[in-house]
């Protein structure tokens, strides 16, 4: 079955930098988009990045906040998909899934179109 594993949440001061990855199996990554969504106390969650399956791994960024600190990336013959942060902030504290659906080559639509999901690693930006 589809299954997405994520890890190398944890705690960091401001400034600081993470790197989180998302091991996937049960489908053919190479084909599959990919999304990165994050979750804070008492919000909704929210797309952060998406990356295209296919031989054009096009990058979409979702949150202005985090561009030119976050990025994205894929190994498809390891089955990872990665999230790089950067320069992490306060306001990045959340709960970070990744994310597919069913024959999703290309990045678009709503969180509601993703039908499998991660269980989420805690990121939490504090002194």
């Amino acid at each position: 079955q589809v299954q997405l594993v994520e890890s190398g949440g944890g705690k960091v001061q401001p400034g600081g930098s993470l790197r989180l990855s998302c091991s996937t199996s049960g489908f053919i990554l190479d084909d599959h988009a990919i999304s990165w969504f994050r979750q804070a106390p008492g919000k909704e969650r929210e797309q952060v990045l998406c990356i295209n399956g296919g031989s054009v791994n096009t990058i979409y960024y979702y949150a202005d906040s985090v561009k030119g600190r976050f990025s994205i990336s894929r190994d498809n013959p390891k089955k990872m998909v990665y999230l790089q942060m950067n320069n992490l902030r306060p306001e990045d504290t959340a709960v970070y899934y990744c994310a597919t659906a069913a024959g999703l080559r290309f990045c678009g639509g709503t969180q509601y179109e993703y039908d499998y999901w991660g269980q989420g690693t805690q990121v939490t930006v504090s002194l």
